[in-house]
């Protein structure tokens, strides 16, 4: 039986009177790579920056290995790689210095700060350009250094916010590459609107639409209901059919 590493219950969120998400619930297990696919606007960032604890919930509750993201924040923190839409990079700085740099604000001991770097530029293909100014770097590389320091710390769980928009076909084919080998170890959340992202690297989907799941299945179930593609305007449109029943009613 796989370990769960992230549970999301209930997770409701409101800025002001507008409510970005209610009642999101979905579970990730360990070695699976999640896909949360929804159109622009659904409320998968917003979902995505509360498990990380980057802001708090207005309801409900989410664990990463076991550790409450409200309660228990440094913990989960330790136990997360984030790499956000726009990656956190500092670009006047070499990759090398960033990625020391990142390391040490991670808590990586400064005994294994130089395997944590050689590990990280070797896992995300960046030896050759350790000593370059991130600024020169082209966006391909750019979104590599994102990955690279969201793993510095070698942590259990990867969440991922759109890490390929942008990008050209080679890089993307690049960076789903590096994913599938990155979840080998690890549990990924890959959150995109790109259908073919998802039926590519992704085990399980959670499909989110204003705010709600409405589907969480694993890839080979959803497939049974037609490719991917039919199965999320289904249930988009459902939903946008059950809303404009309700309004006529």
């Amino acid at each position: 039986m796989k370990l769960l590493m992230v549970e999301v219950r209930g997770l409701t969120k409101y800025y002001g009177e507008f409510r970005a998400i209610q009642g999101v619930s979905f579970t990730a297990q360990r070695g699976e790579i999640l896909g949360l696919l929804g159109p622009n606007g659904a409320g998968k960032t917003t979902t995505m920056r509360i498990i990380t604890g980057f802001m708090p919930a207005t309801e409900g509750t989410a664990t990463v290995d076991g550790f409450d993201v409200s309660a228990e924040s440094h913990e989960v923190r330790r136990r997360i790689g984030y790499l956000p839409e726009s990656p956190p990079l500092y670009h006047d700085m070499t990759v090398s210095s960033y990625l020391n740099f990142v390391g040490r604000i991670k808590g990586v001991g400064r005994s294994d700060l130089a395997s944590a770097l050689e590990r990280v530029l070797e896992k995300c293909f960046l030896t050759e350009v350790a000593s370059r100014i991130v600024s020169r770097l082209s966006k391909g590389y750019r979104q590599r250094v994102g990955l690279a320091q969201a793993l510095i710390h070698n942590p259990p769980v990867l969440i991922l916010d759109e890490p390929t928009i942008g990008l050209d076909p080679k890089q993307i084919i690049e960076i789903r590459g590096l994913i599938k080998e990155l979840a080998s170890e690890r549990t990924v959340i890959l959150s995109t609107h790109i259908l073919p992202e998802v039926s590519q690297i992704c085990g399980k989907v959670v499909i989110i639409n204003e705010g709600r799941v409405v589907v969480e299945k694993n890839l080979n179930e959803l497939a049974q209901g037609g490719s991917l593609e039919e199965v999320f305007l289904r249930h988009i449109s459902k939903e946008v059919g059950e809303k404009e029943g309700n309004v006529s009613n």
